[in-house]
C-alpha cells in the first residue's frame, strides 16, 4: 500500500514538473516574441545585449570584430546608429593598424552565436540588418529558452532525487521556474543564463560522481567542460570549478586527468583563442585597464613643457631606440580622462601615456582600452549607480537586503542559508561536502565582489538585480532542500516560505519586458526619495 501511495506521489510530481516546465517556457517564448526596443526598430534592449548583437553582425556580415560598420551611420563616424551603438565598449589598434571600437565582452560566448547566426542566414537569407525582430528572437530561442529548458530538467531531476518530501519537492520547483531572475533574463541576450546552465550541468556530473558513486568518464568531462565554461560567462566561477574540481582530483585522480583537466583545458583554449583572434591579445578586454609597459625614460623636470603641450625633444631619441619614432604630425594634449597626457600621433595611429615628475619625464604603452574621446567610462561622463557606491559598507548592505539586495528582493534564498546549514550540520557525509564546497564558493564570491573599487560598486549596473550572483541559482536551489523538506510539515512556516516566494516572483516578474531596468525596491526608495 505505502510503495503504490509512493508511486502515485512520484507520478503526480512528475506531472508537476512537466506542468512547471511548459508553462515557464511559454512564458519566456511570449515575452521574446513581444520585446522592443525603446526605439521600436530592434529587439534590442540595452547596452550590455547591443555590445554582443553588433559583435555578431559584424563578425558575420563584415568579417571583423571591429564595430564601426555596425554602430555608425557613415564613415566618418560622426552618426551613430542608436539602436546599435553601446557604451559597452572598447577601443584599440586592429589588424589594419588604425583604432577601432570592439565589444568589451569575452568573445567565445558571442563566437558560438555567430555560428548559429551565420547558419539561420545561410538557410533563410535574413540579416540583423533587415530583419533583427526575426533573427535576434529566433536566436534568443536557441540561445536562451533551450538551455533554460535544460536547466529546469536537470533542476527538477536534482530536486526529485534529494528531496524527501511532496511539498519541499514542488515548492523548490516552484522556485526554479518563477522565483529567480534567470527566466527574466531570457528575452536579451547575456552571460548569466549561460553561466548558471553551465554551473547546473557541473554540479549535477559532480553529484553524479560524489554523491551517487558514479564512476563513468562523462561525468568528469561533463564537469570540467561546463565548469570551465561558467567561468568563461562568469569570472568569478573560476572559485566553483576550482573548489569541486579540486575535490574530484583529490578522490578520483585518475578520473580527473583522463576527463575534467582536458575538457577544462578545451575550454580555455577556446576562451584564451578566440579573445586573441577578435584583439590580438591574450588578456581578455577588462584587463586593460591600466598603462602598459614603460618604453621610454628622460630624467629631468620637463613638466612645465608637457603642461605647454610640447613634446620633450630628449624623448625622441630614446622612443626612436624602442622603435618608437614619432612623425611630424604627433602632438601631446591632455588624456580623455583628465588625469595626465599622452602622445599622439595621428601618422601611426598610436598613442603613449605620459607621466612627469620633478626628476623625470616616463612613457608608457597605452593599455587603457576603455579610455576613448567619447567612453562613457570617463570620470564626469559615468551616471546614476554607474558612479559606484563610496561606502563599502552602504555597498555591501544593499548588495545583501538593500534595493539590489539577494535577501530583500529574493528572499526563498534565505532557505538556502537554512537548508546549508541543516546539511553541513546533520547531513550524510558525501552531501555534506557538497554543501560545504556550495557555501565556500558563495562567501569567495560575495567577498570578492564586496571588495571591488570604486569603479566596479555599481550593483552590476542598471538591471533588476545583482546580477553577478545570478549564476549561483542551481546551487542555492540546491541547498534549499532539506530547509524545505523541514517545514513541509510546518502549516504556519509554509505560509512563510509561500511569502517568501511570492516576493521573488514578484521581483522576477517586475522587469520581464526588460531585465535592464531597475528592481522594483530601487525605484519605490527613489519613489520616497530614500536614494537619489
Amino acid at each position: 500500500m505505502n510503495e503504490s501511495r509512493s508511486d502515485a506521489s512520484a507520478q503526480l510530481r512528475r506531472m508537476v514538473y512537466g506542468l512547471l516546465l511548459v508553462t515557464c517556457v511559454g512564458a519566456m517564448t511570449g515575452r521574446i516574441w513581444t520585446v522592443k526596443s525603446s526605439l521600436g526598430k530592434t529587439p534590442l534592449l540595452s547596452a550590455n545585449d547591443r555590445s554582443r548583437w553588433a559583435t555578431i553582425r559584424a563578425l558575420v556580415d563584415h568579417g571583423t570584430f571591429a564595430l564601426d560598420e555596425v554602430i555608425f551611420l557613415d564613415r566618418a563616424q560622426t552618426k551613430r546608429d542608436r539602436e546599435w551603438y553601446s557604451i559597452d565598449m572598447v577601443r584599440h589598434k586592429g589588424p589594419d593598424g588604425a583604432g577601432h571600437y570592439y565589444s568589451s565582452k569575452p568573445p567565445l560566448p558571442t563566437v558560438l552565436l555567430a555560428a548559429a547566426y551565420w547558419s539561420l542566414q545561410q538557410i533563410t537569407g535574413a540579416t540583423l540588418a533587415d530583419r533583427p525582430f526575426y533573427v535576434v528572437r529566433g536566436l534568443l530561442l536557441l540561445a536562451n529558452v533551450l538551455p533554460l529548458t535544460i536547466y529546469l530538467g536537470l533542476m527538477f531531476r536534482l530536486i526529485e532525487r534529494y528531496g524527501r518530501t511532496d511539498w519541499g519537492r514542488l515548492f523548490i520547483a516552484a522556485g526554479a521556474a518563477y522565483g529567480t531572475f534567470l527566466t527574466t533574463f531570457a528575452v536579451t541576450l547575456n552571460n548569466h543564463v549561460w553561466a548558471a546552465v553551465s554551473a547546473a550541468v557541473a554540479l549535477y556530473a559532480v553529484l553524479a560522481v560524489w554523491c551517487e558513486g558514479r564512476r563513468e568518464l562523462r561525468y568528469f568531462v561533463l564537469a570540467g567542460l561546463f565548469s570551465a565554461f561558467a567561468v568563461v560567462n562568469e569570472l568569478p566561477a573560476l572559485s566553483f570549478c576550482g573548489v569541486f574540481g579540486a575535490a574530484l582530483m583529490v578522490r578520483f585522480p585518475g578520473r580527473f586527468l583522463a576527463g575534467f583537466a582536458p575538457a577544462a583545458a578545451l575550454v580555455a583554449a577556446a576562451f584564451f583563442g578566440t579573445n586573441y583572434w577578435a584583439h590580438g591579445c591574450w588578456r581578455p578586454p577588462y584587463a586593460h585597464r591600466s598603462d602598459g609597459p614603460r618604453v621610454a625614460a628622460v630624467e629631468g623636470d620637463f613638466r612645465d613643457q608637457i603642461r605647454a603641450g610640447e613634446i620633450p625633444q630628449e624623448l625622441h631619441e630614446p622612443l626612436s631606440q624602442a622603435g618608437l619614432k614619432l612623425s611630424p604630425q604627433a602632438v601631446l594634449q591632455p588624456r580623455w580622462s583628465g588625469h595626465g597626457w599622452m602622445i599622439w600621433d595621428p601618422e601611426r595611429q598610436d598613442h603613449w601615456a605620459i607621466s612627469a615628475d620633478e626628476r623625470s619625464v616616463q612613457v608608457f604603452v597605452w593599455d587603457h582600452w576603455y579610455e576613448y574621446q567619447d567612453s562613457y567610462w570617463l570620470d564626469g561622463r559615468k551616471r546614476g549607480v554607474d558612479l559606484g557606491e563610496p561606502s563599502r559598507l552602504a555597498y555591501a548592505f544593499h548588495v545583501l537586503v538593500g534595493h539590489h539586495g539577494i535577501f530583500s528582493l529574493t528572499p526563498i534564498w534565505l532557505l538556502s542559508v537554512l537548508g546549508a546549514g541543516l546539511w553541513l550540520a546533520r547531513g550524510e557525509r558525501n552531501v555534506r561536502g557538497v554543501a560545504a564546497g556550495i557555501v565556500l564558493v558563495t562567501l569567495v564570491c560575495l567577498v570578492f565582489y564586496l571588495a571591488r573599487p570604486l569603479v566596479d560598486r555599481n550593483y552590476g549596473g542598471v538591471t533588476s538585480g545583482f546580477r553577478w550572483v545570478f549564476w549561483f541559482a542551481p546551487m542555492w536551489l540546491l541547498v534549499m532542500v532539506p530547509a524545505a523538506d523541514a517545514i513541509a510539515s510546518r502549516r504556519a512556516w509554509r505560509y512563510v516560505a509561500l511569502g517568501l516566494l511570492l516576493v521573488s516572483a514578484v521581483s522576477s516578474s517586475y522587469a520581464s519586458l526588460n531585465p535592464w531596468s531597475h528592481p522594483w525596491l530601487y525605484e519605490y526608495w527613489a519613489f520616497l526619495g530614500w536614494i537619489p
